[in-house]
């Protein structure tokens, strides 16, 4: 798993995560908060499933 998540992508992604899972215990505590998690997760581990499969890679080039 190559990280394909960088910079200010992981924060939007960790941020918006952290917003949607507080929607299920604050708020209106809908039980749609928990899809939080996978932005979540994919900030985290710095890695998105879908990215790969429309060629995207947000992680800044390192040159040799």
């Amino acid at each position: 798993m190559k990280a394909n998540v960088g910079g200010i992508d992981r924060i939007l992604r960790i941020v918006a995560g952290l917003v949607l899972l507080a929607l299920v215990f604050v708020g209106p505590q809908t039980p749609w908060g928990w899809i939080g998690i996978i932005p979540l997760v994919t900030g985290l581990l710095k890695f998105c499933p879908f990215y790969p499969l429309i060629g995207l890679n947000t992680c800044p080039t390192k040159e040799s």
